[in-house]
């Protein structure tokens, strides 16, 4: 009855589900425990008619055009720049730290001179991670970066991951670096924005195909079985594609230990007045027990009466009830834990993992469409070979 069983309704899920039924002429379950599709990125109209972001701010951005233009068949944009201010002892700047912070920190004559310095060094438009600014011998250029180290970056990372910067992969802290640039967006690609109505209405487009059917509120273990040498579904082997996009360690009941995540607390507030903060996101990278407040109208470009905040508040994931795991928490240890997992499905040659979870990493809107779009040309192209 189908070819191919997609685990996750994700952006991961959803694209790969797309692509195959489209481009491969398969008949696609996707299969969600959620009763929405959609993932992290699934966006609804609150009670006061503002378009939220239910599991916390997804802002598109990419340079990869063959992203762009897939996305673009589902969805109509409202672009923007993206800005983010952070709430230094009451004062906002901008971050990342680029040429403007610096003259808002710095008096005119010092600014100018290290911006000369900082541009000599590095290069108009570069993106240094702040680790490695640290590193600079130029005592000015140091203190730059112990500024930006104390007051943008070590608090808030504290908060966010619940570790010190040199405890956490480099793969996270190059994402915050030092801009020598004057730009104040916090992305520089191309394309920056958001779907016109909304992540929901996009992902509703992407599965809305004659050969993709959905379940909802099914929990993938209820139907599949991943044994040694063959998957069962509905107690039947399984010989089609399948690509999970889940925890890897919970669909295995985390019988070698549960994978290390951050997860998020939202704490939504709404107020009758046009405005909270002026505009989308605002980090408080020293003070406060969360680490950002987003408005959402700022990032939706919505026309409506009063505004709905939210708050973040970061925790140690622990598999509760209602928690979700957000952030892999990257370290030799976890990656040998995850290993053990992905070992399961060494002689499962037509299982595919795709995505955070089930991939245990960090990825971008962009990065995993693009990983989605490549894994299902070559599902497809390996089934045209007669591989």
């Amino acid at each position: 009855m189908y070819d191919s069983i997609v685990i996750g309704s994700g952006i991961a899920g959803a694209t790969a589900a797309r692509k195959l039924a489209q481009e491969g002429n398969r008949n696609v379950l996707v299969i969600e425990k959620r009763s929405h599709i959609g993932g992290n990125c699934y966006d609804r109209k609150d009670s006061h008619g503002v378009l939220i972001h239910e599991y916390g701010p997804h802002i598109f951005h990419t340079g990869i055009e063959k992203v762009f233009q897939f996305l673009s068949e589902f969805t109509d944009w409202y672009f923007f720049g993206h800005e983010v201010a952070a709430n230094v002892s009451g004062k906002l700047i901008p971050v990342p730290f680029n040429l403007n912070t610096l003259h808002m920190v710095y008096d005119k004559e010092k600014a100018d001179r290290l911006e000369k310095v900082l541009v000599s060094e590095y290069g108009e438009g570069s993106r240094i991670p702040i680790m490695e600014l640290r590193k600079n011998e130029n005592p000015e250029v140091k203190a730059i970066a112990d500024y930006v180290y104390e007051n943008i970056f070590l608090h808030y990372t504290m908060k966010q991951w619940g570790q010190t910067p040199e405890e956490i992969s480099k793969e996270v802290t190059g994402r915050v670096p030092v801009v020598i640039s004057h730009d104040n967006r916090y992305f520089g690609d191309k394309y920056q924005g958001m779907p016109r109505e909304g992540y929901t209405y996009m992902f509703e487009n992407m599965l809305n195909h004659p050969s993709i059917t959905v379940w909802t509120d099914t929990d993938c273990r209820e139907k599949l079985e991943f044994l040694p040498d063959k998957v069962l579904f509905q107690g039947q082997e399984f010989t089609g594609e399948v690509i999970y996009t889940g925890p890897i360690d919970e669909l295995f009941d985390c019988v070698y230990g549960r994978l290390p995540y951050r997860s998020l607390d939202f704490q939504f507030e709404h107020f009758d007045q046009d405005s909270f903060q002026g505009r989308s996101v605002v980090n408080y990278t020293v003070s406060e027990d969360f680490t950002r407040i987003t408005e959402f109208k700022y990032l939706t470009g919505q026309d409506v009466k009063g505004t709905t905040i939210v708050k973040e508040y970061p925790f140690a994931y622990t598999g509760a009830l209602g928690e979700i795991p957000y952030y892999a928490i990257l370290n030799e240890e976890n990656q040998k834990l995850y290993k053990k997992y992905a070992d399961k499905f060494a002689n499962l040659s037509n299982v595919y993992l795709l995505g955070r979870l089930a991939e245990y990493k960090y990825y971008n809107i962009d990065a995993i469409t693009e990983r989605a779009l490549d894994m299902a040309e070559h599902i497809i192209a390996g089934k045209q070979n007669g591989k």
